[in-house]
């Protein structure tokens, strides 16, 4: 297949790369500068153009474009980067699949569309929740309604934590870990997705081929685990002790006005996945945390 990747210089868009170039996959790599290698093609989504021939032929499009959520405080001005890094990128990609009849677009989303659902199983079903991060992942999904309109196949990756050494989540938990300054967020109980980078790389390459897959797919471990389960068994693999809390007004101080998304409680399961027969190589956190870590 030749499959256009936008947001390739990502955590997860790196390790996508590197996995479907290993399968013998030809990638086109979308970039915001001029190109500096041959397979890069220059775009400009604020302007809402794909420069040159990126799309001639393609297959698939693969969308990760996005700021990262964690680790700046939401201030008026950050919450508006977060929005325009996802919406306006999947707008001009979504109408060029529609005109250049691209079969597939597959977008990236996030499990924040389920906003707080306490101790209930969300599966691709359940209803979007409230919240800055719900309304986020809402407007994102819909953005690309043209290529659904089009008759591509959309498919909407709502993605958990993804656990990796070269970043996301655990490069900012695990130096405070080290330092055994580790521990649970608020009272522990809400529920954390997440899933190996390795899985995550797997289950979307898993989506390129499997043409029966479209719409919300939940791409999560299928066991999730709470906060305080997720910050022991990380203290147990790094043996260091997590025994502190960030009560919720220091986080309210390090986050803002939104803080209590922190603390929403999403127990997702990748129902979707499961039920096309797709077979997860680290279920497991303990084992995960393990493979990815040590």
């Amino acid at each position: 297949m030749r499959i256009v990747v936008a947001g390739s210089s990502g955590l997860i868009g790196t390790a996508l790369v590197e996995g479907l170039r290993s399968g013998g996959h030809e990638i086109v790599r979308l970039v915001r500068r001029p190109p500096r290698a041959p397979d890069e093609r220059e775009w400009d989504p604020p302007a809402g153009r794909v420069g040159g021939d990126a799309l001639a032929g393609a297959d698939a499009v693969v969308n990760l474009c996005g700021a990262p959520i964690a680790g700046r405080r939401w201030s008026h001005a950050r919450k508006q980067v977060l929005i325009d890094s996802r919406i306006e990128p999947t707008e001009v990609l979504s109408a060029a699949v529609a005109e250049h009849g691209i079969p597939l677009l597959v977008n990236a989303s996030a499990v924040g569309y389920y906003g707080d659902g306490g101790d209930r199983e969300l599966d691709e079903s359940a209803p979007r929740g409230t919240g800055f991060l719900a309304d986020l992942c809402g407007t994102w999904e819909a953005a690309t309604q043209h290529a659904s309109s089009a008759g591509a196949r959309v498919v909407r990756l709502r993605t958990g934590h993804v656990l990796s050494r070269q970043g996301g989540l655990l490069a900012m938990m695990r130096p405070l870990f080290q330092l055994m300054l580790g521990g649970r967020l608020g009272d522990g109980r809400q529920f954390m997705p997440w899933i190996t980078v390795d899985d995550q790389v797997a289950a979307m390459r898993f989506v390129l081929d499997n043409d029966a897959l479209s719409g919300a797919v939940n791409v999560c471990s299928p066991h999730p685990v709470t906060n305080a389960e997720f910050t022991h068994q990380l203290g147990r693999t790094l043996r260091r002790p997590a025994p502190w809390f960030a009560p919720a007004p220091a986080i309210r101080l390090a986050v803002g006005d939104h803080a209590g998304e922190i603390l929403f409680s999403q127990r997702t399961v990748p129902a979707a996945l499961l039920e096309h027969g797709f077979v997860f190589g680290h279920p497991r956190l303990d084992r995960a945390l393990e493979a990815v870590l040590r």
